[in-house]
């Protein structure tokens, strides 16, 4: 047997520890584009106090060497000996991953509400940072108010000292000082106006509280204050905006829930300011405790199912709608300007640097409070709500006139559609969207838990034909290649043909299989069919896969949060989620577990929740990745060929014990 030149034995596992995964891949904990994301953090933690009412005042300072200075006038981060680590609790906060006390979220926790659960905020700061400073102003057991600690590249460089506070120096507060390290950033340049920006919406989402910017190089100072809060800002943006024109008066609300609310914890809930225009650019800004996410995400969506619902609700209930128009949610959100600002005890953020929001229940929570308070505003408003009626259905027709054009050039030669597809009423080929769904007993949950307006289910039987070498002129004479082909409109191609394109039916076209190794070959030979028979489709961005989820946690209430169902795509998640519950402070083994053999097992309502819900599900693009043309057809041919036995069993003998096989 031949030897491998690379030696892989116990020494070749290398444990990375305290600060080191930051260092060598920054990439996964902040932008790389240049330092800001890492300031953020420490903003972030001035703001966090603020927020809990602690703090009145914010100053960032951009000095003249290069460093960045953040005030605050909180409480002051807790310098003394951790119970547990016997180390100064400040030092952990700068220096442990997964520390710091927005994981306190019992009753009187330090933050009920903060802009995550990673924990790794500002110790990636001071990972990345070629000096970090630290300033505290906290009384402590021995008199002494005054404590620095400094860093260099997440080291301490300088211990802990303390001493007592001078007679004009003030009571309490935190100031970090950061010399952002250049080797880990494209340019070590801090964009200004994204910093602006960013400072403006603390101040905004916390009126009242005081937010001042220096640039001691230009000298130039700014300070922002908006006793009015969201209101003052949104106004002030769409005066910004040329031709944006508000319609009605702002619509503005906030609810939080209260002890006894149902299914949310004490305190949930969101604030937020809406505005519909006729003409110019709309202004849309969301926030989760303070985090900006520009990328929208649980809580957006929830406010735009909260609209809908009211105005669609306002619309029937004063028979506005023409016949033959029918009201979808972008409609009415089309012309909608907001300011959205959520509160979530446990928010789940896509990827570490937050800027998105992936919590379930912010839909529910945000979608819930923003509708009933508008119902009555449009109630109580009925002229207003009329003026709003007309400018949604104004946009239904248009979309319905684009949409017919699009039908009139597809209607000739139309094949007669296979009897099991349960198709969508939508024709807008931006929206539409199919999935190819393993098994009878999963098409039916697909059907019921589908939105008909633009989900259409087509269910496979069994397996589908491995169509690498089969002629394509042979093709249909397969049942299920036949259904889908005609299913989504397009006739077989080569990858080097120019198809016509303009009978597609739906721009996503979703694989939907089980988690496990049945649904993994599903996966493959569909692919494989796409790949060989429909190549345009996959370099249109069209193929998607579904992730359904391999395992559902059911946790007990803990503090304030209520009971909840949590999903794990996979093993890896799933070991995250009770790794989190445990910090909750949930007992060993006080959650239960239980895992989906199939599709089948779900019912319409988890299957929607989980995996066919756009706001909510993980749905994985189709593309040749690193792989061109020619290496992934010869890979293909490898693993699809039927004269390929010998390749691989070859390739599977070399990488078999690399895979991480669910059976």
């Amino acid at each position: 047997m031949a030897t491998r030149k690379s030696d892989y034995s116990e020494s070749s596992i290398r444990v990375l520890k305290g600060l080191e995964p930051v260092k060598q891949r920054p990439g996964m904990y902040t932008r790389t584009e240049n330092p800001l994301h890492i300031i953020q953090e420490v903003i972030d933690n001035a703001s966090d106090e603020a927020l809990g009412g602690y703090a009145k005042n914010i100053i960032v300072i951009m000095n003249a060497d290069g460093s960045v200075s953040v005030e605050d006038d909180g409480r002051g981060i807790p310098v003394g000996l951790h119970p547990e680590e016997k180390v100064p609790t400040l030092e952990i906060v700068f220096t442990r991953l997964h520390a710091g006390g927005k994981f306190d979220k019992g009753s009187g926790g330090a933050y009920a509400f903060s802009g995550g659960l990673h924990g790794v905020g500002v110790s990636v700061t001071n990972a990345l940072a070629l000096k970090l400073d630290i300033t505290v102003w906290r009384k402590d057991d021995a008199g002494n108010g005054v404590h620095q600690l400094t860093f260099s590249g997440g080291d301490v460089i300088s211990k802990l000292k303390s001493r007592p506070v001078a007679k004009d120096e003030k009571k309490s507060g935190t100031r970090v000082v950061v010399w952002p390290d250049p080797k880990y950033f494209d340019s070590p340049v801090i964009p200004i106006t994204e910093m602006q920006r960013l400072l403006r919406s603390k101040a905004v989402l916390l009126p009242g509280v005081k937010v001042t910017f220096t640039q001691e190089k230009t000298g130039e100072t700014q300070v922002w204050q908006y006793e009015q809060g969201l209101r003052g800002y949104l106004t002030e943006q769409l005066a910004q905006s040329a031709g944006a024109t508000t319609m009605v008066p702002l619509f503005e609300g906030e609810e939080y829930a209260k002890p006894d609310a149902d299914g949310f914890a004490e305190g949930e809930g969101a604030a937020w300011v809406v505005a519909w225009t006729e003409e110019g650019n709309v202004v849309r800004e969301s926030y989760v405790n303070l985090i900006p996410t520009p990328a929208g995400g649980t809580h957006e969506s929830g406010l735009r199912e909260g609209l809908f619902g009211a105005v669609k609700s306002f619309v029937e209930m004063h028979s506005l709608l023409p016949k033959g128009v029918k009201l979808l949610s972008e409609d009415v959100f089309a012309r909608v300007s907001f300011v959205l600002s959520a509160k979530v005890l446990d928010p789940q953020f896509q990827g570490q640097i937050k800027e998105r929001l992936n919590s379930r229940d912010a839909v529910r929570l945000v979608a819930g409070y923003s509708r009933s308070a508008l119902e009555l505003w449009l109630n109580q408003h009925v002229d207003y709500g009329k003026k709003i009626a007309e400018l949604v259905i104004r946009q239904a027709q248009s979309r319905l006139r684009s949409a017919q054009k699009v039908e009139k050039r597809k209607s000739s030669g139309v094949a007669v559609l296979p009897g099991k597809l349960t198709d969508c009423e939508s024709t807008d080929l931006a929206r539409n969207e199919i999935f190819l769904v393993e098994g009878d007993s999963a098409g039916g949950s697909a059907k019921m838990g589908r939105d008909k307006e633009f989900q259409a289910i087509l269910p496979l039987r069994g397996k589908v034909l491995n169509s690498w070498e089969t002629e394509r002129d042979r093709l249909f004479a397969n049942n299920e290649i036949h259904d889908i082909a005609v299913a989504i409109g397009v006739d077989p191609h080569g990858k080097n043909d120019s198809p016509d394109l303009s009978g597609l039916r739906y721009g996503r076209i979703c694989i939907l299989s089980d988690a496990d190794v049945d649904g993994s070959h599903i996966q493959v030979l569909l692919l494989t069919l796409f790949f060989r028979h429909f190549p345009k489709l996959i370099e249109h961005g069209h193929i998607h896969i579904a992730r359904p989820p391999l395992y559902r946690v059911d946790a007990p209430a803990r503090g304030k949060k209520p009971a909840q169902k949590i999903y794990a795509l996979d093993q890896g998640e799933l070991v995250a989620i009770e790794d989190k519950l445990r910090k909750d402070g949930v007992k060993e083994n006080g959650w239960s577990i239980a895992r989906f053999k199939g599709l089948g097992e779900m019912n319409a309502e988890q299957l929607w929740e989980t995996t066919m819900n756009p706001d909510t599900r993980r749905l994985l693009p189709v593309a040749l990745g690193e792989f061109d043309q020619m290496a992934s057809e010869s890979r293909f041919t490898m693993l699809m060929g039927k004269g390929e036995a010998a390749a691989r069993r070859s390739w599977l003998e070399e990488h078999g014990n690399e895979v991480e096989a669910d059976i």
